[in-house]
């Protein structure tokens, strides 16, 4: 491959490759997901197990409660008989493959386990699929790559348009970027999330900047192509899920992000001071708030601009995951992180 030139999907990536990447929706050992279970149910399922309390019943019974889940959802498991001994062999993200009875409890669902004592049994890697864990993008990856790449191309100034083709020459960059996920829990947080998230912001910068006079396009592209690169350090993919890494918990993305793009600029000598310095704002203010975690506020129309993108595109992100759950309901629970519950369905309103 030449100097300079930007890896293309299709040099690398067959779609046997992709799906060898973890890019495939199917769960290949067959087993039954939270989205398929219905009231009395007797269950055979894996699980991964977000929290566990050990507790104790008016009558001095120690009972131990679940919650499990898998990439379709969460539900509460309950265990009467063999609590105390559950208890001390299950971790948190521990996988488990449990046998109960589902039941309705409080309007959710529920897994009664059964009394034997392999009724819950911990799966080590490669006895359970991780297909099973973690989402991904229902987007098509070559496509979005494709699209990243041509909004890239189309920068006019000839130094920033190699400081973003540069990290896309290395393979392995290409494909870290292509698995990413954009968060763990929040939005986008599924492999393939962050290349999504990313082209998304992008997209909505060109067009907002079209409303206003003297934007700097190539700023702006380059701040939202590396806004949230930092990620790829940030974040890591494991076979139960997505978790933070000591660079991640650590430093953070913000900061992670500045790190790469001024080491990659350093291979850039006709890059001016002040184009770097522009992105690097773009990058430590996309938060738009000190209390949200930018080191800065946004400062400059660019800055101002990516902020509003990388928010209306994290909401939405967060929306059409919050509709993608089976509910019958109008409205979702209250959402935490969006601050407000969200309507779902008007086909009930008369």
């Amino acid at each position: 491959m030449k100097s300079g030139e930007f890896v293309k999907l299709g040099d690398l990536f067959s779609q046997e490759y992709l799906e060898k990447l973890g890019f495939s929706n199917k769960n290949s050992m067959g087993r039954k997901m939270v989205a398929d279970v219905i009231e009395n149910d007797n269950v055979e399922i894996d699980l991964k197990v977000i929290s566990k309390r050990l507790q104790e019943s008016k009558d001095g019974k120690k009972f131990l409660l679940l919650t499990l889940a898998d990439k379709t959802g969460e539900l509460r498991a309950i265990d009467w008989y063999n609590a105390g001994e559950n208890d001390s062999k299950i971790k948190i993200n521990s996988i488990v493959r449990i046998k109960g009875r589902a039941s309705v409890y409080s309007d959710k669902l529920q897994i009664a386990i059964d009394k034997d004592r392999d009724a819950i049994m911990i799966l080590k890697e490669g006895e359970y699929d991780p297909n099973l864990f973690v989402s991904i993008t229902k987007k098509d990856v070559s496509t979005m790559y494709g699209e990243f790449h041509n909004m890239i191309s189309n920068v006019s100034n000839k130094e920033i348009r190699e400081l973003l083709n540069f990290p896309f020459q290395d393979e392995k960059f290409v494909e870290s970027f292509l698995i990413a996920p954009a968060a763990i829990v929040v939005h986008h947080a599924y492999k393939g999330g962050l290349l999504e998230h990313t082209l998304g912001v992008m997209k909505l910068c060109v067009e907002m900047a079209k409303l206003y006079p003297d934007v700097n396009m190539d700023i702006l592209v380059a701040g939202g192509a590396f806004h949230d690169l930092g990620k790829i350090k940030e974040y890591e993919i494991k076979p139960y899920g997505i978790e933070r890494t000591t660079d991640g918990e650590l430093i953070g993305h913000i900061v992670l992000g500045v790190e790469m793009v001024r080491d990659w600029s350093r291979k850039i000598p006709g890059l001016s001071s002040n184009a770097l310095q522009h992105i690097e704002h773009l990058i430590l203010s996309h938060h738009g708030e000190i209390e949200l975690g930018s080191p800065t506020i946004p400062k400059t129309t660019e800055a101002i601009i990516l902020h509003s993108a990388d928010d209306l595109d994290s909401k939405m992100g967060q929306i059409m995951a919050l509709k993608e759950k089976k509910s019958e309901n109008d409205w979702s629970d209250y959402d935490r992180y969006l601050g407000r519950k969200i309507k779902l369905n008007w086909e009930n309103e008369e």
